[in-house]
């Protein structure tokens, strides 16, 4: 009779965690509190160690088809305007890497692991059903939806996000923490842009308490706009005024180089909605207890939210869930050794990314002269700084010791 996993959260890493545990020949239970999946959220970066495990899935042409690969990242001062430095991708990133860097709508990514898993008799997928509770007895762990439901699997994994109750209830710990960084998000047409605004390159401007990044998505024909300002969230997200985003999110600007507010303009003109997210994280992962304990194990944003200053969170969900595989194919190990075992070839790596992540966003909205010694040792150093060879070659996959 097959294992039984059990998982919390149908969004992109609980549909990693699921295509993984049916790899490693187990029988999934998916739970998710949305009653339908939708096109939500906005674009999403994938480095060539993310790439290389969706190619291992068999995913790359379903990839091919949605994303884009832009051929460059380039770093710009967000007042002058200058560029500062260019990091060849495209063919140069899967000489170095094995892989390309790729650029993909959030919901793309989501339906291509959908797809993925969908077909298999294994998965059952439990829509309108969020997991409320649950308990490890050392044997089974029994999971109570939100509709009363009880249900008993061999292991439990919280892929339930920044606001996991999963989490919640097996480590007791604080909530996540606010960054006082908020993200304007837009996504448009590239037609519907003039064309000194389109881009085939990942571009990332930074200024003083504020960043833009601006890339491909949908195999080029729409580009998403992401630009990180520090402030107060206001009180009530749910009623924002869209509109009235686009106005706030110039006066934030002010003082921006006129081609990155003209950018924020054209956008404005198409009528493309700006959605606002206050943004959140923990500190550092400090042992592998954050991210197994028992028959329970933690995955991407429920384990280790990060600021999105190296483009790793959907990436590092990702890896979570292929060391899950591995972990989970080691059949000659009780279940909780399995979990261990994940969690210890996890959790260092998810705490560097943090650690740089966090990092990235002081150099990214650096003033004075943390910013001019940024700006001067990205034009003597260009690509070595831009380029992270620990990050993108590897995926935390290392054996560790039980």
């Amino acid at each position: 009779m097959h294992e039984q996993i059990l998982i919390a959260g149908g969004g992109i890493g609980g549909l990693a965690a699921a295509l993984a545990a049916i790899r490693a020949g187990t029988e999934v239970r998916l739970f998710e509190r949305a009653a339908q999946f939708s096109e939500v959220g906005a674009g999403v970066q994938l480095g060539p160690n993310v790439v290389r495990r969706l190619q291992a899935w068999g995913l790359q042409r379903p990839l091919q088809a949605v994303a884009a690969f832009p051929q460059a990242l380039v770093s710009r001062n967000a007042i002058s305007g200058q560029e500062l430095a260019r990091l060849d991708l495209g063919a140069q990133a899967v000489a170095r890497y094995g892989a390309a860097y790729a650029t993909i709508h959030r919901a793309d990514l989501h339906q291509l692991l959908l797809d993925a898993v969908r077909p298999s008799a294994d998965l059952h997928l439990n829509l309108d059903n969020a997991v409320d509770y649950h308990e490890d007895n050392g044997r089974v762990v029994t999971i109570t939806t939100k509709q009363g439901k009880q249900i008993e699997g061999d292991a439990l994994v919280g892929a339930d996000g920044i606001w996991s109750r999963t989490r919640l209830r097996l480590l007791h710990d604080a909530p996540p923490r606010v960054t006082g960084h908020l993200a304007y998000r837009a996504l448009v047409r590239q037609s519907d842009l003039p064309a000194a605004w389109r881009t085939d390159v990942v571009s990332a401007w930074m200024g003083p308490r504020f960043h833009a990044v601006q890339y491909p998505v949908r195999g080029g024909d729409m580009q998403n706009l992401v630009i990180i300002v520090e402030g107060a969230a206001p009180d009530d997200l749910e009623h924002w005024d869209h509109a009235g985003n686009g106005a706030d999110l110039q006066r934030c600007l002010a003082g921006a180089h006129r081609q990155l507010l003209g950018l924020v303009e054209a956008v404005n003109a198409t009528g493309a909605a700006w959605r606002l997210w206050p943004l959140a994280d923990r500190a550092p992962m400090t042992g592998p207890q954050e991210m197994a304990q028992g028959l329970v194990a933690l995955l991407g944003d429920a384990a280790h939210p990060m600021r999105p200053y190296l483009a790793q969170g959907a990436g590092m969900a990702i890896e979570d869930a292929a060391e899950l595989q591995r972990a989970l194919t080691m059949h000659d190990l009780e279940m909780p050794l399995r979990l261990r075992r994940y969690a210890l070839n996890r959790w260092q790596r998810n705490a560097r990314v943090q650690a740089r992540a966090i990092r990235n966003g002081e150099i990214f909205h650096a003033r004075g002269l943390v910013a001019l010694g940024r700006d001067t040792a990205l034009r003597a150093m260009g690509a070595k700084l831009m380029d992270v060879p620990w990050l993108y070659r590897g995926d935390g996959s290392s054996a560790s010791a039980l």
